[in-house]
């Protein structure tokens, strides 16, 4: 079954075919685009996006909503791309897409949920993200949340965060009150 989780600020939901239309919108702007290294694709093919992540057992996609209101505020990810590590090292990535959102932490609480629910569900080891250079809210939100550069840019102009949670900062994840509800079908 599916489950949404439930944070402070914000929800995350599985990501559905009902919200392709509005991830579409956010996908055609050229800023988002150039933080997410994004090429931009035809609401066509969106819609297989959407349903290859559904399907893929190597990807969970949420979509985050503003808790107050319902509203659609951007995506959280996470990826198990390491043949070596099949489970272990999952990449995370996040997005505010809309920007009167940003700047008031559901990124990090996002993240957060995110962490907190994969460590104890799918037993990840290690978190790396990828982030543009260019993205330096994203740099230091990852950097508050105590991830560190790993080697130098790479050729996309991005650099690589990691993180090992230790025994601390699993406890301090375990310490994050979130609710975790089934959705409806």
């Amino acid at each position: 079954g599916e489950i949404s989780l439930i944070g402070t600020k914000i929800i995350l939901v599985p990501y559905r075919k009902e919200h392709v239309p509005k991830y579409h919108e956010w996908m055609q702007d050229p800023f988002l685009q150039e933080m997410t290294a994004s090429e931009p694709l035809t609401l066509e093919e969106e819609y297989l996006n959407q349903q290859s992540w559904y399907e893929d057992d190597t990807k969970c996609t949420f979509i985050i909503l503003k808790k107050d209101n319902g509203m659609l505020v951007g995506d959280v990810n996470i990826f198990f791309n390491d043949s070596d590590d099949p489970n272990g090292t999952g990449e995370l990535e996040v997005m505010i897409a809309e920007s009167s959102c940003r700047g008031q932490g559901m990124g990090k609480e996002a993240v957060q949920l995110m962490m907190a629910y994969s460590l104890s569900t799918l037993k990840v080891r290690k978190y790396v993200v990828r982030i543009s250079v260019k993205n330096v809210s994203s740099i230091q939100m990852f950097g508050g949340l105590g991830f560190q550069q790993v080697g130098d840019v790479n050729y996309f102009g991005e650099i690589c965060m990691e993180l090992v949670p230790d025994i601390i900062y699993r406890s301090t994840l375990k310490g994050i009150i979130y609710e975790i509800k089934d959705c409806p079908q």
